[in-house]
């Protein structure tokens, strides 16, 4: 046994055990079957425990992906049926965020709005009442970034790290692990969120210290807004003038004109598959987010005295079109809207 243990040390043959809480590395002579069963999800090549809060549209994709590569989660929703889908996929699940935080040192949250966030982070039974010394902590809602920074200063205070991480790419990119995560936060744990986040996209940009993220997301989705808007109208004044769609649209994007809200997401119906556009503007980004989303724009220009007047028009047309029904429709629907307008 002794001659055993000696190879394996000089084989660099060790397993990694936990016993009471504390993760040992040992030779593998020294770890008996008994202590084999209790590795059994470092045997299984299993990753660390991930929280995970949030899983409608977008968080669900999310954590999906962080599932499939290799991390255990424990995950949280208010909609029981979202949470029953990630369970059946092999997650753990959770009564309360602060049951995830007593369970996870690495929390994502993808929530709709400030006041969410508020009460995921601090509310009752919120991250903030169990969340253990040294977790960090990444939301990838899109807020107010001032509601980023007063989360931060909570985090600090119980010895933990808060970075705000927004993304951008929609439904089919969070789905294919295709998102940009726009990161705000100490750049000392920046390579930590790193690790995680390019799990679930392909573009992860520290953008500076918390907050920053958020300002880097509301500034894209004004422009993504406009350039939204006038897609819509530009496909819409096209078919008008006899234009085929198709053609239209690939006109458009061999041109100056070319842009995402064309080329990816055609607002247009039958100009391409697997969009909202093709399914009857369900399933996507829906327009009250994006309307929250540019009022978050326009209260940043106004803090800041910024003239954004194609900002704020497209801040008014999309609080129209959510005024008239159709906020749960994705915010491609201007199209149709547009057309309604014509009279």
């Amino acid at each position: 046994m002794a001659v055993n243990c000696v190879i394996g040390v000089a084989r660099n043959v060790f397993h990694t055990s936990t016993l009471y809480g504390a993760r040992i590395c040992l030779p593998s002579c020294y770890i008996s079957n008994k202590h084999r069963e209790f590795s059994s999800t470092a045997w299984r090549g299993k990753k660390e425990t991930v929280g995970f809060i949030g899983l409608g549209h977008m968080g669900a994709h999310m954590a999906r992906n962080l599932i499939k590569s290799g991390y255990l989660l424990v995950v949280n929703d208010v909609m029981p049926a979202a949470v029953e889908e990630l369970k059946k996929e092999g997650a753990e699940v959770a009564g309360t965020p602060a049951e995830v935080a007593a369970r996870a040192k690495l929390i994502v949250t993808m929530l709709p709005s400030s006041p969410h966030v508020r009460e995921v982070y601090s509310g009752n039974k919120g991250i903030f009442q169990s969340v253990q010394a040294g977790s960090l902590l990444i939301d990838s809602s899109t807020i107010d970034p001032a509601v980023s920074k007063e989360m931060e200063q909570i985090a600090l205070s119980q010895s933990t790290a808060f970075m705000d991480a927004p993304v951008s790419g929609g439904v089919l990119a969070a789905r294919d692990a295709g998102l940009t995560f726009m990161v705000g936060g100490d750049e000392a744990r920046f390579s930590e969120a790193e690790k995680i986040l390019s799990c679930m996209g392909k573009n992860v940009v520290h953008c500076g210290g918390v907050g920053t993220g958020e300002a880097a997301k509301i500034c894209n989705n004004m422009l993504l807004a406009i350039s939204m808007i006038g897609v819509s109208e530009t496909m819409y004044m096209g078919s008008q003038l006899g234009l085929e769609p198709k053609l239209l649209a690939k006109v458009l994007n061999m041109s100056t004109g070319r842009c995402w809200s064309s080329e990816a997401y055609n607002p247009c119906p039958g100009v391409m598959e697997g969009v909202p556009a093709s399914r009857d503007f369900e399933g996507g980004f829906g327009a009250s987010l994006m309307l929250k989303d540019l009022g978050l724009a326009q209260d940043a220009a106004s803090s800041k005295k910024v003239c954004i007047p194609l900002g704020s028009m497209a801040h008014q047309i999309y609080r129209m079109m959510c005024n008239a029904g159709f906020g749960q429709k994705d915010f491609g629907y201007t199209f149709k809207f547009l057309q309604q307008k014509k009279d």
